[in-house]
């Protein structure tokens, strides 16, 4: 069994000889070949130029014996695509202007992403022509509640003292603005699956801020929506960082599988699953900073997810969140290495 077939039986929840493994933002600031190219080529340009997004996306790959490359992007790319400013500086994206009204909302480019998203598509193209049929290829975007918390707050936050009442005292704004962006998220994760990707996951990186009756109120059908439409196309990994309370209402949807942070138990989640009929699969879930423990510490951690996950659901093996930049390499090493010595999986 190879690295792409070890991770499209783990999303289908067939037998394997062990769990496929990649890291969520392996491509990237992590690596001191990044960091390098960096200091030639700003964040954009490698985001856009295809060779050299191609490069960061298999830089991981050279160094680690990982199952799958993640296409180096950013879920940002949509609201740019849609009219908004973007830039980085030092603290973070910025986005421009921030969307406060109807009329705002309105004023949106529509997004054809085989046009305004090319780079996109020609990425995955190069890459899946590079991988051949031996390693999976990964595609992402941002979830249509995660994309506006940026938009109408124009920055990351800590508060959301904009976007929560943008739901509540805008709802028609609101739920114009959700749905049109679900229409682009849509069409950019079947345009990358057709591009070249065995997968895509669905980010929703800020769905925990909500309460399960909001979720459930301004979120999931939007969501649910995406994951039906896209799933017509091929797998979606449905993502909810610190949405552990969010688990058991989002089962009933057509997510090939859940990635989930270390807040949940990954043990109980993985029981929730056994016999459900359509046999979604668990990704995670790890907490990054146990990159910086010793290796026998971080043996151990990945023995226990192997454990509390075999005999239930097929799992692959993960971060609950992303690398973070300082992250040691002997602890990225020591996980993997960790993953390739076991020798069951299901």
């Amino acid at each position: 069994m190879n690295s792409r077939q070890r991770m499209l039986a783990a999303l289908y929840s067939q037998p394997l000889d062990r769990p496929p493994v990649w890291f969520m933002r392996q491509a990237g600031r992590t690596l001191p070949e990044y960091r390098a190219l960096r200091q030639k080529h700003d964040f954009l340009s490698v985001m856009k130029q295809p060779e050299l997004t191609c490069e960061v996306t298999l830089q991981p790959l050279r160094r680690f014996d990982l199952d799958a490359a993640i296409l180096f992007s950013d879920i940002l790319n949509i609201p740019e695509a849609m009219g908004q400013t973007l830039s980085y500086p030092p603290g973070g994206p910025r986005l421009g202007p921030v969307i406060e009204t109807f009329e705002d909302v309105v004023a949106l480019r529509p997004v054809v992403p085989q046009r305004d998203l090319a780079y996109v598509g020609e990425s995955l193209g190069i890459l899946r022509r590079e991988l051949g049929d031996d390693k999976a290829l990964l595609g992402f975007a941002g979830a249509p509640f995660t994309l506006a918390c940026y938009m109408v707050e124009g920055a990351g936050t800590r508060r959301f003292s904009k976007i929560k009442p943008f739901l509540t005292c805008q709802p028609k704004a609101a739920a114009l603005l959700l749905e049109r962006l679900a229409d682009v998220v849509i069409a950019h994760l079947r345009y990358q699956l057709e591009s070249g990707a065995d997968a895509v996951q669905l980010f929703d990186t800020w769905a925990g801020e909500l309460s399960a009756h909001d979720y459930a109120r301004f979120v999931q059908p939007i969501n649910e929506r995406i994951l039906a439409e896209v799933s017509e196309v091929g797998p979606v990994l449905l993502y909810l960082r610190n949405g552990s309370h969010l688990f058991e209402q989002s089962l009933d949807c057509a997510a090939r599988g859940f990635a989930l942070d270390w807040r949940v138990d990954l043990a109980a989640a993985a029981k929730r699953l056994r016999g459900l009929e359509h046999a979604p699969c668990l990704q995670g879930n790890l907490d990054p900073i146990t990159l910086f423990a010793p290796p026998p510490e971080i043996r151990d951690a990945v023995k226990a997810m192997h454990q509390a996950v075999a005999g239930n659901c097929g799992h692959i093996m993960n971060l609950g969140h992303g690398l973070v930049p300082d992250t040691p390499l002997a602890g990225i090493e020591a996980f993997v290495q960790a993953v390739l010595d076991l020798d069951t999986a299901l």
